[in-house]
């Protein structure tokens, strides 16, 4: 890491009174021998998390976690690898929005070896009957062979999803109403990587540049804030932006904060952002006010990857070890943080 961000980031600690005295109990709900990413969590606490098709051993793709065990959402013929528009193939994120839907963005691009004919897709299942309600596809003009479609978060009230292309950086807005996909910002340096690997503090290195990963729609639904995951710039852009498919959208851009280098992120519904500080082992927030501060910070941290609050505030993340060595890794976990720590 620079010298200049860490004095940066310093600067920002003792400004804004970085870090809790205590830091809150970290609550492991569920562990795993497999390597998840994505989490999405119902207002009732019902948890669901996938497994990304990065190796040849991924039993499921998407579950459910039920009583610390994962049971194979919606059933296990959905989870079998089969390039149709009726199996998930390489699941990067499972989203769940304010009406209780689950939503799995299917990158359609298994251990990154490119795009499948198929192509990416985007499901929504309802929760109560276990069906599909919608599958939405991205035609060959909104994205590459080496797209990675990344994160996924939905505004049920305008009907619009909003998605990061990780593989080459951009934004994909998705009209729910009629399905019509449309790409923004790609070149842009701000959806693009800032560095080619992160430095941990156990001086472990990671080497990679992805672009455009993390995503969280303000409670309003009027800002989308977006970050790279081999970045240290938290950015926003007016929705409306996006939808409307406005002219010369990179005006609108608006730096929001000097951040470490984090994954996924989720608002609470006071307007918190949470998020990870990646090379820390840590979890940070940024304010309304754009106040970065840290709210937790333990070696059980390792890569908070992706974010979900539950209907009383809970903030829930999945440890994906994704910097380590296959040898040096423990189990995966779900932890909790509950609300009254935060």
């Amino acid at each position: 890491m620079k010298k200049s961000f860490r004095i940066i980031i310093a600067l920002i600690c003792f400004m804004t009174a970085c870090g809790p005295l205590n830091s809150p109990t970290l609550h492991t709900v569920a562990e795993s021998e497999n390597q998840w990413t994505g989490i999405g969590v119902t207002k009732k606490g019902r948890i669901f998390v996938n497994f990304p098709r990065w190796s040849d051993n991924v039993p499921v793709s998407v579950a459910e976690i039920i009583n610390g065990k994962t049971i194979p959402f919606p059933d296990l013929e959905w989870n079998k690898p089969i390039e149709d528009d009726q199996h998930f193939v390489a699941v990067q994120s499972v989203f769940v929005d304010n009406l209780d839907r689950l939503w799995v963005l299917d990158t359609g691009n298994p251990q990154f070896r490119g795009v499948i004919e198929r192509g990416p897709r985007l499901f929504r299942f309802n929760l109560t009957t276990k069906r599909l309600e919608k599958s939405f596809g991205f035609p060959k003009n909104t994205y590459s062979e080496n797209s990675y479609l990344n994160d996924v978060r939905i505004d049920t009230q305008r009907k619009f999803a909003y998605i990061t292309d990780s593989g080459t950086g951009g934004i994909l807005t998705v009209d729910l109403s009629n399905g019509q996909v449309k790409r923004h910002l790609s070149g842009h340096p701000s959806v693009l990587a800032e560095t080619d690997s992160l430095v941990f503090e156990d001086k472990t290195v990671w080497k990679n540049r992805v672009h455009s990963d993390g995503i969280a729609l303000s409670p309003d639904t009027n800002w989308l804030y977006y970050v790279a995951l081999s970045g240290h710039t938290l950015y926003r852009i007016p929705t409306k932006v996006l939808r409307n498919n406005t002219p010369k959208p990179e005006s609108y851009i608006e730096k929001v904060a000097k951040i470490y280098a984090p994954d996924g992120m989720v608002f609470d519904k006071n307007g918190t952002l949470y998020l990870a500080g990646l090379e820390t082992n840590s979890v940070y927030s940024v304010s309304g006010k754009g106040q970065y501060q840290l709210v937790a910070k333990d070696p059980e941290i390792r890569w908070a990857d992706s974010f979900a609050v539950d209907g009383e505030g809970n903030l829930y993340f999945t440890t994906s070890q994704i910097h380590l060595d296959e040898n040096k890794r423990g189990l995966y976990k779900v932890i909790m943080i509950d609300r009254k720590d935060l």
